[in-house]
């Protein structure tokens, strides 16, 4: 007998076991098991063949109609075409050199037939099939050996290994399976009136009817979500369990001193959050949170003022951001804030005052060697970096908080590097502009507490926010370079984004693209800047800004623009985060179709900053009703990024959601659907909290399964995507 740890190759032999390996990672019978149909076939339905598509993979159930053999004309050989029915649309199937399969397909047998769907002379067909035959009812051993049955499962396959045969792969494994031990607790599963994990896994690939595979399905989704919210909240628990130096507010210090010079209040929301950091920071565990905030919510006042508070105590603080230009506009951002305050041991600078240096991976020796003394001396309270801070020559005296910027851009990997700079462990909050569904939040953040800014600072003006259908309305893209030179003449400037940097290939004439008559062209920096420049907006000043020129011009262009020397940056994405120029009124995102829901919430935000009104204009080249163009329409429909996060979860796969794919590994999460299963997760966080606080030892075989999960080492990077 077998069990779930059992290695496969003592179930489906050598052969099989090679190519289950190769092609996704199973080693094991329970890794098989967790292979799990997409949906059933039921014996005597035939699949709709008029809903098929040119490109699908496909598996279909179909009755032979007709089968014809002849020789081809122009080489040697024959080709036998035959044709297949679900009784209201036909599908040709063709087989070369093959005449024999003629004795197998007779008209009238059913069988499973998969394939990439073709197109040859305006007719759809499948070449060289795999099938499997349907046995007659009639034929009572052939049906119990093939098809027991009567709804087959359709798994996710491959062209080396259809359905049918993971199907007898994983009706061998389950002849083999002793009883699998339920790691569920029985009053968890008692309250929901789950079957076991052993009567679940059989039931899904073998069901007796459809009511019984779908409680199979709910019960295995509900351990997906159970044992993760436990394995967060395991980890959760374990930090708190950590000791960590507190570091409780202080009068008189730089944070109060920060607090009296600022030209503006806080919102109702900072004020809220900021006293839920200071809370946090006066614990002696460590800190770990996730600031969560829509765009120009003021989220970098909030973790300003809580490095601050490190400072007041003593300590430093590392901010570390995804990208040069995001790095250096945090340093442009707090140098300014902080005024004298950033001056420490300068003349001019006040008695309390720290210094703010930068460690990128681009700059040159002599400024990497004075910031690398700077954060080792202590003398510069806040050290902001890319990558390069968890280089091993960076190193800090007293590594006190940790702020990570867009953490999506990061691994818990990356993370960890920075935190082992720290004498003790530091206390980390982590940021993020892209608003994240509360169900979301509670199952990739769930070892953080969660703290969120909706509103907007006082004096924002709204942002509007147009579709320019470039192929309907040539026009509207000639207006909108108009409409960038009103508000230049009017003292403003204006961001135009490119989803590419280099050239692209296409024929077209340079005043075609410019007018948007081309639907090949994909605009690039390199292209639109020198076009704009010479033709549409010659009267102004036009800089490109990419991610491959240097550090020393990114640097100087953005600085250039933030001074009123530029007028226009085209860019690429490389201004989506972070980059803060209140006199921005306008951006033009090309071909906005090629981005997500959540960049383009992004990029907008860059315009609005300040008191005047923002536009924000998304030429596209998509069609009318399509999805992209539905996309689009559903960000120019409103700026709540709450909102736009839901629709943009909903168009993603859930490994870009939930992070990298974890194939083969007992933590990869196969049926769980954050939107979709909302109302699980949350009962499953609800059940995982109570085991957790009352003892997970109490149930030996649930403290095994987690302790396997905890081993994994995929486990303990989930990509916090």
């Amino acid at each position: 007998m077998a069990t779930l740890d059992s290695k496969l190759v003592s179930v489906v032999g050598d052969r099989t076991t090679k190519v289950l390996r190769d092609l996704f990672g199973y080693v094991t019978v329970g890794d098989l098991l967790h292979h799990y149909p997409r949906r059933y076939l039921v014996r005597g339905e035939l699949s709709d063949i008029a809903e098929l598509n040119e490109g699908d993979e496909v598996t279909i159930l179909a009755e032979v109609f007709s089968a014809t053999s002849r020789r081809l004309h122009a080489r040697k050989g024959n080709i036998l075409e035959v044709i297949v029915t679900d009784g209201s649309a036909k599908l040709s199937l063709t087989f070369f050199n093959q005449a024999w399969r003629e004795k197998d397909l007779k008209v009238g047998k059913q069988a499973l037939f998969a394939g990439k769907v073709g197109v040859f002379n305006g007719k759809r067909q499948l070449a060289h099939p795999d099938y499997e035959l349907i046995p007659d009812g009639n034929d009572v051993d052939a049906a119990v050996e093939g098809f027991a049955g009567k709804y087959l499962p359709m798994y996710p396959a491959s062209a080396k290994l259809p359905s049918w045969k993971i199907a007898q792969c994983i009706e061998l494994a389950i002849g083999a399976l002793d009883e699998v031990p339920d790691y569920l607790p029985e009053s968890v599963r008692e309250k929901y009136g789950y079957p076991t994990l052993h009567q679940a896994l059989v039931q899904l690939h073998n069901p007796a009817d459809l009511d019984s595979a779908e409680k199979a399905r709910q019960r295995l989704t509900f351990d997906e979500a159970f044992m993760l919210q436990l394995l967060l909240l395991s980890r959760r628990k374990e930090l708190k369990n950590l000791e960590a130096v507190a570091r409780p507010a202080k009068s008189g210090g730089l944070l109060d001193a920060f607090d009296s010079q600022l030209p503006f209040q806080l919102t109702a929301g900072q004020n809220t959050v900021a006293q839920e950091i200071a809370h946090d920071l006066a614990q002696p565990h460590p800190m770990h949170r996730l600031l969560q905030g829509e765009v120009g919510s003021g989220k970098t006042v909030v973790a300003l003022r809580a490095m601050l508070n490190v400072i007041d105590n003593g300590g430093q603080a590392a901010l570390l951001a995804p990208t040069e230009v995001l790095a250096a506009q945090h340093l442009r951002t707090m140098q300014k804030l902080l005024g004298p305050l950033a001056q420490g041991g300068m003349l001019g600078g006040s008695d309390l005052a720290t210094q703010v240096t930068l460690i990128t991976g681009s700059q040159n020796a002599a400024s990497r060697k004075d910031a690398l003394a700077l954060a080792a001396s202590g003398a510069a309270g806040i050290v902001i970096g890319t990558h390069a801070l968890l280089g091993e020559s960076v190193a800090f005296k007293d590594l006190g908080l940790i702020v990570v910027d867009e953490q999506h851009r990061f691994g818990v990997e990356q993370r960890d590097a920075l935190k082992s700079k720290a004498t003790n462990p530091p206390h980390l909050l982590v940021m993020t502009a892209t608003p994240i569904p509360r169900t979301v939040a509670m199952t990739v953040f769930g070892d953080l507490d969660v703290s969120t800014l909706r509103e907007l600072p006082l004096g924002r003006q709204p942002i509007t926010t147009h579709v320019i259908p470039v192929l309907e309305k040539p026009g509207f893209l000639e207006r909108a370079w108009e409409r960038i030179t009103e508000e230049v003449s009017q003292g403003h400037q204006a961001y135009i984004v490119a989803p590419r940097i280099a050239a692209g290939t296409s024929e077209d004439s340079d005043m075609d693209f410019l007018m948007g008559e081309s639907s090949a062209e994909i605009a690039s920096v390199e292209e639109l800047g020198p076009l704009l420049s010479g033709g549409a907006l010659k009267a102004v000043k036009v800089a490109p800004l990419h991610g491959r020129q240097s550090a020393e011009l990114k640097d100087s262009t953005m600085q250039a623009f933030t001074n009123k020397e530029i007028d226009v940056l085209v860019s690429t994405t490389v201004i989506e985060v972070g980059v803060d120029v209140p006199n921005a009124t306008v951006m033009v995102i090309m071909d906005a179709d090629r981005f997500g829901v959540s960049q383009l919430h992004q990029l907008r935000g860059r315009v609005g900053r300040g008191t005047s009104p923002g536009l924000c204009l998304l030429a596209t080249n998509a069609e009318p009703e399509s999805p992209a163009r539905m996309r689009l329409d559903a960000v120019a429909g409103t700026v709540d990024g709450f909102e736009l996060s839901r629709i943009d979860l909903e168009q993603r796969r859930e490994g870009d959601v939930l992070g990298a794919s974890q194939s083969g590994s007992r933590s990869h999460l196969r049926l769980l659907r954050v939107l979709r299963d909302e109302s699980m997760i949350e009962q499953a966080r609800e059940d995982a909290s109570t085991i957790i606080e009352s003892g997970i030892s109490q149930y030996p075989l649930l403290a095994a399964e987690l302790a396997q999960i905890q081993a994994d080492a995929a486990a303990e990077y989930i990509d916090k995507a």
